[in-house]
């Protein structure tokens, strides 16, 4: 399950960013995660609960997560289409479109500190 090592390095990416102090005050995690992205969100969320439990690290801290459709960019009718069931065509010429705008992320969006 790499969704594990996804979690770990998102915590030395905020270990990295803030000081002993400010990681004791946050109360959240906002996540921007891609359909495309290869994360399974509840697999991440999951993980998340397994490190805080085994590690101790952020114990009171909860982990929100915004799952990104897939969306492309027409370069032949300068459109972006959602992409379903990964039918990558735009939706307003019907041509083959592979140029992903959003849906590949995998992103801390915001960090929620207590007063």
């Amino acid at each position: 399950m790499h969704e594990v090592s996804i979690v770990q390095s998102i915590l030395r990416t905020l270990e990295r960013e803030f000081d002993q102090e400010d990681i004791e005050r946050i109360v959240q995690i906002d996540l921007e995660v891609g359909v495309f992205s290869n994360v399974e969100p509840i697999l991440l969320q999951n993980a998340f609960e397994a490190v805080k439990t085994t590690t101790g690290k952020m114990k009171g801290v909860r982990l929100h997560i915004d799952v990104k459709p897939i969306k492309v960019y027409c370069s032949d009718c300068q459109r972006e289409s959602l992409i379903e069931d990964y039918r990558f065509i735009c939706h307003a010429c019907q041509k083959p479109c592979t140029n992903i705008v959003q849906g590949a992320e995998l992103l801390i969006k915001r960090v929620h500190f207590e007063d």
